[in-house]
């Protein structure tokens, strides 16, 4: 049997980042084991996706007793088996002024769901549970029953450190090579652990990254996708950990002192879902009402919930785009996917483009380029050196420079894909 996966997931929850951590938890308890949710600013402010992610605890508390009372096996066997930490993390990002997506996900990032339907938001007592200044023994977890009216924190374990900083202790306490980081969101937790200690972050086995846009169009602007248009100094300095010299790829700075060592003991091995593939994954509304209305009619408080935000997704999809229209509008998986290939990453048909490993770089200066990523088209010679030369300004050339990431094309069953995530979790 293969080894158990141990993963981390870097977030700004969010509707489809909320889509993905469902699928991760609804894994099997020895495939899949969710150490650490690390939150990010990204969609929405950091505080909304902390009460989002909090939200989302008491929603399957709910659901696994509401389907127990039905006679129905509970699922969410990996969470059962392993309650993850949850971690509050970036507020803002490294360089770049704050751009949120709220104008898709609404201004609490579940469509708002919190407003529309309270029934289903925990009493926010959790708070005190992520304040470093709090005293331990406000709240205690209650060992046994689901919390209705007020929030017990079963399901997951508050963290009173910096996201940055409880990503570095999970990496200490596992194995290297051992836990997979999956960064749904701006990296900028990513980039402040790696600057804290670069060695530490390159025990992990692999970084997953959910961003990017490579031939397609970006969604936020011509040429950039959210996630890296949201902090591109921080996806910069992740992605040029990748690389034989970081050097050569990082962004511009202030600082004499450099961010990484001149020698590193080993590079970043990172997998890269741009909207290239994950725009190829998707759920129609009308398949996901198919899926979900006997569960809503049952009464599932996970079917509920979910169908609340889903329903402000597809609505906000219609008023956007020409073409997107009744029970065929169509709701991308961007996320989703990376969670997907967590829990299936030995299946063979996970394919990287076949230029693999790519020298792709992330724009963070330009006017109207910030986020863009970049590679080299031009069909030129490669050549051996370290050194910039007036054919070859920003070392694109060199054999010993430049990013090396690996840029996922092929995937399980991508046409099937939406059906597979509601399946999964509606178990």
């Amino acid at each position: 049997m293969p080894a158990k996966t141990k993963i981390i997931i870097d977030t700004d929850p969010g509707i489809d980042d909320i889509l993905a951590l469902l699928l991760a938890l609804s894994g099997k308890a020895e495939e899949i084991e969710v150490l650490l949710i690390s939150l990010t600013f990204g969609n929405v402010e950091v505080r909304s996706c902390l009460r989002n992610v909090v939200s989302m605890f008491h929603i399957m508390e709910r659901e696994m007793l509401w389907r127990q009372e039905q006679g129905r096996p509970p699922g969410f066997s990996a969470l059962q088996a392993h309650r993850p930490v949850v971690a509050l993390g970036a507020e803002e990002p490294l360089q770049d002024q704050t751009m949120l997506a709220d104008y898709f996900h609404g201004m609490d990032g579940l469509g708002g769901i919190h407003a529309s339907h309270p029934h289903l938001t925990p009493a926010e007592t959790w708070e005190h549970l992520f304040d470093p200044s709090a005293d331990p023994h406000i709240l205690k977890p209650v060992p046994t029953g689901i919390a209705t009216g007020s929030f017990a924190h079963q399901s997951f374990i508050p963290s009173k450190r910096l996201a940055h900083e409880e990503i570095l202790q999970t990496l200490r306490e596992n194995e290297p090579g051992t836990v997979t980081l999956i960064a749904i969101g701006p990296m900028t937790n990513l980039a402040l652990a790696a600057a804290a200690d670069p060695e530490t972050f390159l025990r992990t086995k692999e970084v997953v990254v959910m961003g990017g846009a490579i031939g397609q169009p970006g969604n936020v602007t011509p040429v950039s996708e959210f996630n890296a248009y949201a902090d591109a100094v921080a996806a910069a300095r992740v992605f040029a950990l990748t690389s034989p010299m970081p050097a050569s790829t990082l962004p511009p700075s202030s600082s004499t002192e450099p961010l990484y060592p001149s020698k590193l003991s080993k590079e970043l091995k990172l997998r890269l879902f741009s909207v290239d593939i994950t725009e190829r994954h998707s759920i129609t509304k009308g398949q996901f009402q198919r899926t979900v209305s006997p569960f809503l009619e049952a009464g599932s408080p996970l079917a509920e919930w979910v169908g609340a935000f889903m329903a402000h997704a597809f609505r906000k999809l219609e008023s956007m785009e020409l073409g997107h229209e009744s029970d065929n509008v169509s709701l991308s998986l961007h996320d989703p996917i990376c969670a997907w290939y967590a829990l299936t990453a030995d299946d063979a048909r996970w394919r990287p483009t076949s230029a693999s490993p790519e020298d792709i770089r992330i724009e963070t200066s330009g006017q109207w380029t910030r986020g863009m990523c970049i590679v080299d088209r031009r069909n030129r010679q490669r050549i051996d050196s370290e050194v910039e030369s007036s054919g070859d300004h920003g070392l694109w050339l060199s054999t010993r420079a430049g990013n090396r990431i690996l840029r996922m094309d092929g995937s399980p069953g991508e046409d099937e894909f939406g059906g597979i995530l509601m399946e999964k979790i509606f178990a």
